[in-house]
């Protein structure tokens, strides 16, 4: 009677401690990886510099519009990057993935042409360095793969190095992106084509994924195909609609913006966002 009484007994504590364990679970879901409504936690920490590493740069002329020419900034000045910009070498441009990433610069070598007693530069990328295979990468290829190159513009490149050397030696090191007001989303298009800018985005500074919804028949986050550089297109039907945004950037967080555009906006216009810090 007594093992009888034993046995019931300890199969209750396992059905109670089996019982117990998936809220102990939930729990742990709740205070971690998840918010109070189960939805997945975006938060990530903010993004920090990455090590220094070596590379080379050279320059090139250009003018306020050209010099956003691969990524779709229509004018880098008044898109708030100024002239301090640089076109990366295709190993770092990645397709346009990293149009807007900010680099810090140092010229490591006065010998070879750099600027004495001159600190580091801060520049983003705006453009892409193509690569020419026609010509050995350490002989004026200095853009073709597997080459981590810069090719700033003359106003930044002058900044740390002369004229005459046309080409210095180089530390350089991703580093946060810090933008004033909010991200910006420039749409264009036409009722059945619409192409997305998203410009002035702080922290990592570049985007992976863009989101959009609206308040009538797009009421689920709908994701935009990179065009080329950071503008993305969507073939859905976004006239009358409220929209908001909702991007990615490299290191993973995300921002949302909702309704930031009315439902009586119109091609051509900018809308204001949630920027990353």
């Amino acid at each position: 009677m007594a093992f009888l009484s034993g046995a019931i007994l300890t199969s209750t504590l396992l059905f109670l401690v089996a019982f117990s364990l998936p809220n102990v679970y939930a729990a742990g879901k709740s205070n971690n990886k998840y918010n109070k409504k189960g939805e997945l936690r975006h938060h990530r920490p903010i993004f920090k510099p990455t090590g220094w590493k070596k590379a080379l740069a050279t320059f090139y002329d250009g003018d306020t519009k050209t010099f956003g020419g691969a990524c779709g900034y229509d004018d880098v000045v008044k898109d708030g990057y100024g002239l301090d910009t640089t076109a990366l070498s295709s190993v770092l441009f990645k397709d346009g993935q990293t149009c807007g990433a900010c680099y810090e610069i140092k010229c490591v070598n006065s010998r070879a042409g750099c600027k004495t007693g001159k600190s580091s530069i801060f520049v983003t990328g705006t453009n892409l360095c193509p690569p020419n295979y026609d010509i050995p990468g350490d002989n004026g290829g200095w853009c073709n793969p597997p080459r981590e190159h810069f090719d700033l513009a003359k106003p930044a490149y002058l900044k740390i190095a002369e004229y005459k050397a046309g080409i210095v030696p180089i530390n350089y090191r991703r580093v946060p992106c810090k933008k004033k007001g909010g991200i910006r989303f420039t749409i264009t298009g036409n009722p059945y084509f619409n192409l997305v800018s998203v410009w002035n985005v702080g922290g990592a500074g570049d985007i992976t994924q863009v989101q959009l919804k609206g308040n009538n028949k797009i009421k689920h986050w709908t994701n935009l195909k990179r065009n080329w550089g950071q503008k993305w297109e969507t073939d859905v039907m976004l006239v009358g609609e409220a929209l908001s945004f909702r991007v990615r950037s490299s290191d993973l967080r995300y921002s949302t913006s909702r309704w930031i555009a009315p439902s009586n906006w119109k091609f051509g216009q900018t809308f204001v966002g949630k920027n990353f810090v």
